[in-house]
């Protein structure tokens, strides 16, 4: 799978141009923050895209290339050092213009598609925004010229759901109004299944999604992956792979039998691939933040097993169940005595007991704690209030959209 160098280059400069008053400008970094030897390969390499001769040189490009490496590189690591949140923006920003410089001189090199728009993903994950989201704009037009996925039926893969007997319900209601579901759900911290609030999204009409939808969409973009059962298990780990990949070794399983499950998380997948925002709307519920903001949104794609342990969010949450099943179990705020949260920072908002197991020897209070319960289907929206405790096991293939909002 190659690129035409020469034309498809000149399609890309042409859409990097357009959106700007000269080539390839700068003005999303500032320079003046990083060392003159560093600032000096940028302009390098700006200079030379921005040129109205480039040359065919596979020499000179391969050269170029290499630049663009060492500036990722550069960025690379200071983005790897102490805590990502103190990062500062313009080593997220040089990562970004080192992957685009990147992909440019791959597309230009006619190397394989897939080289150019993992470079373009890579900016996107690990940078920041740049001349108006031209990576994701080059990676949508490099994914477009992938071949269509090929296989067949076995794609729609699901499991024959057991029947998972329910104890204590949670309550079911069809598309309340936004008052009755501000009065006696919002105010109240009550949880509740909202049926019939989400049929209209195009991604359960129109342009449903399935497995193989999202495989033609973006099997060819690269996305973080969790590896391990659960988040607090020691031997979790994160891998980036495309989608393609992610769903052959985890979800289909044709590698192998007792592969590791693996679990696309809590990514902000609509940030990185704007084209899939047009396929979901954002519940008219979380217009009742007190924020005039748009919320927080997380794709949650994985085979069946995944689990999220007992934890809580800050926030206003909707759950919206776009395929596949889930069983999710809550606790209310005020069972967080039982619950044994972990004593360690990063893990407060995370129980020590596991649900499915408990150690009453170990936690005995846990026996105490009162719970509600569902199985989340396809169409469905659960809101969990802030600080409420929720553990989510998923019982088939399924993917999930959460909305946090304050």
């Amino acid at each position: 799978i190659t690129i035409s160098g020469d034309n498809f280059f000149c399609v890309v400069i042409h859409m990097v141009d357009a959106l700007m008053e000269e080539p390839l400008t700068l003005k999303d970094i500032r320079l003046s923050h990083i060392s003159k030897p560093m600032q000096s390969l940028v302009h390098e390499c700006a200079d030379f895209l921005g040129s109205s001769e480039t040359t065919s040189d596979v020499t000179l490009l391969t050269e170029k290339l290499h630049t663009a490496q060492a500036i990722c590189d550069v960025a690379w690591e200071k983005l790897n050092t102490g805590y990502w949140k103190d990062v500062q923006i313009v080593w997220r920003h040089l990562y970004s213009y080192g992957s685009l410089f990147k992909a440019l001189f791959e597309v230009k090199l006619g190397r394989s598609t897939p080289d150019a728009l993992r470079s373009c993903d890579m900016g996107l994950l690990l940078g920041a925004p740049i001349l108006d989201n031209i990576l994701s704009r080059i990676a949508s037009k490099l994914h477009s010229r992938l071949p269509p996925v090929t296989s067949a039926d076995h794609l729609e893969k699901d499991s024959c759901l057991p029947p998972v007997p329910l104890e204590f319900p949670i309550k079911n209601l069809a598309c309340p109004s936004l008052e009755h579901f501000a009065k006696e759900y919002l105010n109240k911290e009550e949880p509740v299944i909202i049926t019939k609030g989400m049929d209209y999204w195009p991604a359960l009409s129109t342009r449903p999604w399935s497995i193989r939808y999202l495989l033609e969409k973006v099997g060819g973009r690269t996305v973080p992956v969790e590896l391990g059962s659960k988040y607090t298990d020691e031997a979790w780990s994160q891998k980036l792979m495309t989608v393609s990949a992610f769903v052959d070794t985890y979800i289909l399983k044709e590698q192998s039998r007792d592969t590791q499950i693996g679990y696309l998380a809590q990514h902000q997948i609509f940030d990185q691939i704007p084209e899939l925002r047009d396929d979901i709307c954002i519940p008219t519920y979380c217009c009742l933040g007190e924020k005039d903001e748009e919320p927080d949104m997380n794709l949650w794609f994985g085979p069946e097993g995944t689990v999220s342990p007992l934890h809580h969010d800050p926030k206003n949450n909707l759950l919206a169940q776009v395929f596949g099943h889930k069983y999710v179990r809550l606790y209310k705020k005020q069972e967080t005595p039982f619950l044994y949260p972990h004593e360690d920072r990063l893990l407060e908002n995370t129980s020590q007991v596991n649900v499915e197991n408990p150690d009453f020897e170990k936690f005995p209070s846990f026996a105490n704690a009162r719970y509600s319960e569902c199985i989340l289907k396809p169409g469905e929206m659960l809101f969990i209030p802030p600080k409420c405790w929720h553990f989510v096991r998923s019982l088939s293939p399924s993917l999930s959209i959460s909305f946090w909002w304050e």
